[in-house]
């Protein structure tokens, strides 16, 4: 029988990466495949070796560290080593570079599929450290797997080898909301047209703009922003100077039990990013499995704008520009043929590619390959 090892990222889980990472063990240890987990802890979680089902271990290593955005949990490399043999194939989610060291240092001489989530953007002096890394994980690996075929066709780190890159889009399963809970989040705000935004509150998320897109827009349209992150005093501001308190509403951080409810009691979903750091946006799949159009933002070498086609599931409009922000939500939340072809069309492009079965279904293929 097939074994697998999902390698890298946090728990518990918080960010897009451990939840494909997750969901991916889940869901193929569900039909049959033994398949584990390896990954360092977070928010002081202890570290744990836990029996999800008869074919899934989560195994949590112990962080001593957190420097640049990355856990340093030499307790992974031990770890490793000492498991590394149990598996026919490693698959490695990028970027981690404790991950990338710890597969390094393991001796291991199996299968390796790199699952390239994003490029490193931001923290360059990581990057300068890591790339000799990068460099010899990019080449070890048999597979490379992106979300989209938009970034990894676009990545410059991986045209070189573009022979064995292939890609797995993000499925979840379809948001299930309550009722009566939408129905008592919308009587906040009757008689408007709700804009809701989720995600963490960070420069690359764009809220800027999407605040000053409310501007433009009238009182019939509420923004709800949920999320929590170190913008959230200077977007509180931005909303006072721009006299807004009573037409966009940021509620912090939005617990896994409640996000059901926000997504089932807004009218349009909203992605105002402006970076590459957004490479796919789960938030968009979630927004299309409960019909709900979305606006996002066309960013150069991301795959957001792929997961959101426009004019099929909602409109795509240029980053950095709360004038189209607000002509799209003007757009899909005045005409109403508009509003229910992006409703129908987002629902039918999630059954088509976004779902959690579509996303193991294609990772197995991958898998069989070897």
């Amino acid at each position: 029988m097939m074994r697998i090892l999902q390698l890298g990222k946090f728990y518990p889980i918080r960010g897009g990466v451990e939840k494909v990472m997750y969901d991916l063990m889940l869901g193929l240890s569900e039909g049959g495949v033994c398949c584990d987990m390896l990954c360092a802890s977070t928010e002081d979680h202890p570290a744990a070796e836990i029996q999800v089902n008869p074919y899934a271990r989560l195994f949590v290593v112990h962080t001593s560290v957190k420097i640049a955005g990355t856990m340093l949990a030499p307790a992974m490399i031990a770890k490793l080593r000492k498991i590394a043999g149990q598996y026919d194939i490693i698959h490695i989610h990028h970027p981690d570079p404790m991950a990338s060291l710890a597969l390094y240092l393991s001796g291991y001489r199996g299968r390796v599929v790199l699952h390239w989530h994003s490029d490193i953007l931001k923290q360059k002096n990581l990057l300068k450290l890591y790339k000799p890394l990068q460099s010899w994980l990019i080449n070890r690996a048999e597979q490379i797997v992106g979300t989209t075929p938009v970034y990894v066709e676009q990545s410059p780190f991986l045209q070189q080898v573009k022979a064995k890159i292939d890609f797995i889009p993000i499925g979840v399963n379809p948001v299930g909301y309550d009722g009566a809970a939408v129905a008592a989040l919308r009587s906040r705000y009757p008689g408007k047209t709700i804009i809701f935004s989720l995600g963490r509150l960070v420069e690359y998320k764009g809220y800027a703009y999407l605040i000053q897109a409310m501007q433009q827009l009238d009182a019939r349209f509420h923004l709800i922003i949920g999320g929590k992150g170190p913008l959230e005093e200077q977007l509180h501001q931005l909303i006072a100077d721009l006299n807004l308190q009573d037409r966009v509403s940021m509620v912090g951080f939005v617990s896994d039990d409640d996000i059901p409810t926000y997504f089932g009691a807004a009218d349009i979903f909203c992605l105002s990013s402006i970076w590459k750091t957004e490479a796919f946006a789960i938030v968009q799949i979630e927004a299309m499995s409960c019909g709900k159009p979305i606006v996002s933002t066309a960013i150069p070498g991301s795959g957001v704008s792929w997961v959101n086609q426009d004019q099929v599931s909602g409109l795509v409009v240029a980053p950095e520009n709360a004038t189209a922000l607000a002509a799209a939500i003007q757009q899909i939340g005045t005409d109403s043929w508009c509003y229910q072809t992006y409703a129908e069309g987002g629902r039918k492009r999630y059954l088509a590619n976004f779902t959690r079965e579509k996303m193991i279904a294609k990772c197995r293929r991958i898998y069989e390959k070897y």
